[in-house]
């Protein structure tokens, strides 16, 4: 149910029957508002989708807007098969990273970290992130956390976050045309080359890593980043959940690491995707992992909705959507934790009617 894409088993067998605190990272880029370049979530709306992502996956409902996001040919958010392993078997806590977001979930009870961070601006025309203040931010945030279970699972919601991916693993010098996914089963290369493009062309000579970063990545991709070295000096072992996006996460972690001559022990972090991004043939995943210089134990979840005939779940494994929410890791903990393909898909199945 749970396949290798590099290294071992052994790291997610240890996680077997054990709890997991769900941690979601949202964000707003203006890179979304570049027509025709995502479609995750509702036109005209998309800046909503991390806002109804998160108010779907805690309570079952969308506070912001009366309909749930949905592509324009009607794929579902993957937020319906995190919530369904949630109901079916919870995760020990959900909580949300504010890292700049339009509209603020209307949640009461759940923990929403906010680190006052704004929006960050498209990247054709500069992000303009301080880059370097919100690594630091992240890694002061990482060294505190105090995780009140065994792991924890980090997710994103950032509609056209694949797009700033992208962009941010080509600034730093990694060789990933053509590796990268997207929310389309056809991908929106032309829009997508020239946005990075004119992206890759406002670097400036002699600017350093976190320049570069702060011009052409998003706040979601910089955080985690910074999350996840802070949280090295706890131990805490995290999954991250997602596909070629927090791939990206790892490859700016790697640069980070050699721009600092420093050392990353990895043993404690992993990566889990769903299999309709492992198995996309317009990306490359495992090429991307493999350009890490550190060990890395990733997995995809072995997971599709053969066994319905919803039409609007049939998208998904004709490669719309792929992933997000953190789909492929909680599918996993489902897994782990003694579900099977044919619970979660009538779960699933459940909140669409």
């Amino acid at each position: 149910m749970i396949k290798n894409i590099t290294g071992k088993i052994d790291f997610i067998e240890s996680l077997r029957g054990k709890k997991a605190t769900f941690m979601l990272a949202l964000s707003n880029t203006a890179t979304a508002n570049i027509d025709g370049i995502t479609q995750a979530g509702i036109p005209g709306k998309i800046y909503l989708t991390p806002t109804l992502d998160c108010e779907f996956l805690c309570s079952g409902e969308v506070r912001s807007l009366d309909i749930i996001a949905e592509t324009p040919k009607g794929v579902p958010t993957p937020a319906l098969i995190t919530r369904a392993v949630h109901l079916l078997n919870p995760y020990g806590d959900i909580e949300i990273l504010n890292l700049g977001l339009e509209v603020e979930p209307k949640l009461d009870y759940f923990k929403i970290h906010n680190f006052d961070i704004k929006p960050s601006e498209s990247i054709d025309t500069g992000a303009k992130i301080d880059a370097l203040a919100l690594f630091e931010k992240a890694v002061e945030f990482g060294k505190n956390y105090k995780c009140k279970n065994d792991y924890i699972i980090l997710a994103e919601s950032v509609p056209s976050g694949t797009t700033t991916a992208y962009a941010t693993a080509k600034a730093l010098g990694y060789d990933c045309d053509g590796k990268f996914s997207s929310s389309f089963k056809e991908q929106p290369d032309s829009i997508k080359e020239k946005t990075i493009q004119k992206a890759l062309e406002n670097i400036k000579d002699k600017q350093d890593l976190f320049e570069i970063i702060g011009g052409v990545s998003d706040n979601m991709l910089i955080f985690n980043a910074g999350f996840i070295l802070g949280s090295a000096y706890n131990h805490t072992k995290i999954v991250l959940a997602g596909g070629t996006q927090m791939a990206a996460v790892l490859l700016l972690i790697n640069s980070i690491v050699n721009y600092m001559g420093a050392k990353l022990e990895s043993g404690n972090i992993s990566l889990c995707t769903t299999s309709w991004v492992a198995n996309d043939n317009n990306s490359d995943l495992k090429g991307l992992l493999e350009m890490l210089d550190f060990d890395l134990n990733s997995y995809y979840s072995d997971f599709d909705f053969s066994a319905s005939n919803h039409p609007a779940l049939k998208l998904y494994d004709e490669g719309e959507a792929k992933e997000g929410v953190g789909a492929g890791g909680a599918l996993m903990y489902g897994f782990l934790n003694g579900l099977n393909k044919a619970q979660i898909t009538r779960k699933v199945e459940e909140f669409l009617g």
